[in-house]
């Protein structure tokens, strides 16, 4: 059988313009990154401006857009947009703030209670074995597992990182060692009571508001026993 390594669409490129729902503000913010990344490289010059690498890195983002095409639609090769898109994650995720330095924060501001939740960001469903790790019997969908906590006013203070769908939120608040981290710092924790997963191990237990499913304690959650 002879081999057709030729584009199934032909050698033609089209290119398209596609609306992305981002604000200015957003843009204007990953483009400063990138310039302070380049100024602290000493990268002299590159093939686009860094306002138009921080669209590139945000149209992967948040449209899932392809490597290849963005690289065909903007004249470079798709390594390098995968370089730009990498150094995209790097740079916001560097500035993040620590666990312990978010809740130093928040007891230095004499706060003596933080919100605790979790959420479920949905993902392609992956191919093979691996298809079991992403997938959370909670939702019945696929994807990764984050834990948030903001301040009373809803404010967001510190965002873990990625777990695994199939793992629970309790597990995941486990692992970043969150009962410790609270009691270091003698905060509270207001959790969803509301759904199975949370509950509270004190009997100093007040709602937060009447109905609300919320309540505060001292300590972490654990799970519900049968």
């Amino acid at each position: 059988m002879k081999k057709n390594a030729s584009p199934a669409g032909g050698d033609i490129s089209l290119v398209y313009s596609v609306r992305l729902p981002l604000s200015s503000a957003t843009v204007n913010h990953v483009a400063s990154l990138i310039r302070a990344h380049r100024k602290k490289i000493r990268s002299r010059w590159r093939t686009l401006n860094d306002g138009r690498i921080a669209v590139i890195v945000l149209a992967h983002l948040r449209n899932d857009e392809r490597l290849a095409d963005l690289a065909g639609g903007t004249g470079v090769s798709a390594s390098t947009v995968r370089r730009w898109v990498l150094e995209g994650i790097d740079l916001p995720a560097a500035r993040s703030p620590r666990l312990d330095r978010a809740l130093a924060k928040v007891a230095k501001d004499s706060g003596c209670v933080v919100l605790l939740d979790g959420t479920l960001i949905r993902t392609r469903r992956r191919t093979g074995r691996a298809n079991r790790k992403n997938y959370s019997g909670k939702h019945k969908a696929h994807g990764l597992l984050f834990l948030a906590l903001t301040d009373a006013k809803g404010r967001l203070l510190w965002i873990s990182s990625a777990r695994r769908g199939a793992c629970s939120e309790i597990t995941a608040a486990r692992y970043e060692k969150l009962c410790a981290r609270l009691r270091e710092f003698e905060l509270g924790a207001v959790a969803d009571l509301g759904s199975s997963a949370w509950t509270t191990v004190t009997g100093n237990i007040r709602r937060s508001s009447p109905g609300s499913g919320r309540a505060a304690a001292g300590a972490c959650p654990r799970r519900r026993r049968s």
